[in-house]
């Protein structure tokens, strides 16, 4: 296992809790998508600036982590209300919205990207590893997605993240979603996402179940990303989970002043909160 995937690890479940401590005291508000620091994962604060030593000294859950026993290392253990999943396109895209978040849910100081919504769509790599969108397949009631980016400051320049719901017409249909996922980063290490925008030398894996306390199933994926403005060639990082039929992805293209753990802990906190909505939505 590489360093990469160690980090990702320790870092998905580290924030692998129920939701943010803003989420629980009801405050605030795919790849392709157009479409980190400490203080950022921790919803407090500048998202550019990296230290908060205060709260790594006074070991009280952070708003990105979680308080709750589950952190214990028990196996995820949930089960969707029947009469809460989705079995309808309008209702599907109910829960997709609800449980998506807006920059300040991810954390404060991000913003929108442009575009910032897309929907009613679904992303297809060809055999020529080249990423485009068609309509959306049989299987998926909807799919939506949210551009969120971390802007530019100093010598740091600006990340662009993704956060997507999917709702699938069965638990069957979305587990084979997460299976053929980690396929496609075999079969195209090296990926055009369009518009300048390049991935290569990615690695997929599932987490172990035992390491996953907040959702069914989670896997990630790590390259280098190369776009306009990039500044080079930057770290890049991507992670899905499930509860049931639904599926949430996060992506995060990396930029200068940001390394890989930085933004593994900004896609965590993402995950963290979608899949808390998500949960939330279903029972």
């Amino acid at each position: 296992m590489g360093t990469a995937a160690v980090s990702a690890v320790a870092v998905l479940t580290a924030c692998g809790g129920d939701g943010s401590a803003s989420e629980r005291t009801g405050e605030g508000g795919g790849r392709p998508a157009s479409a980190g620091a400490e203080d950022a994962v921790r919803g407090g604060g500048d998202p550019s600036d990296g230290s908060n030593p205060d709260a790594e000294a006074s070991g009280e859950p952070s708003a990105g982590s979680s308080a709750d026993p589950q952190e214990g290392g028990d196996a995820y253990d949930f089960t969707p209300d029947p009469k809460k999943v989705p079995k309808s396109a309008s209702q599907a895209r109910k829960l997709t919205r609800n449980a998506s978040l807006e920059p300040a849910d991810w954390t404060p100081g991000m913003v929108r990207h442009d575009p910032y919504e897309t929907a009613g769509t679904w992303p297809v790599l060809a055999d020529s590893c080249v990423w485009s969108r068609g309509g959306m397949p049989g299987h998926v009631l909807d799919s939506y997605t949210r551009g969120i980016d971390v802007p530019a400051k100093g010598d740091r320049g600006r990340v662009q993240g993704s956060v997507t719901v999917t709702v699938h017409r069965t638990v069957e249909d979305a587990d084979r979603e997460m299976k053929d996922t980690v396929q496609e980063s075999f079969r195209c290490p090296g990926q055009e996402l369009g518009g300048g925008q390049r991935l290569d030398g990615l690695m997929s894996m599932h987490l172990d179940r035992k390491d996953v306390n907040n959702a069914d199933a989670t896997l990630f994926e790590a390259g280098k990303y190369t776009g306009p403005g990039s500044g080079g060639q930057q770290e890049y990082v991507w992670t899905k989970s499930r509860i049931g039929p639904v599926t949430t992805a996060v992506s995060v293209k990396g930029a200068e002043g940001y390394g890989t753990t930085d933004l593994l802990r900004l896609a965590a906190e993402a995950g963290a909160k979608l899949l808390y909505r998500v949960e939330t939505e279903l029972k």
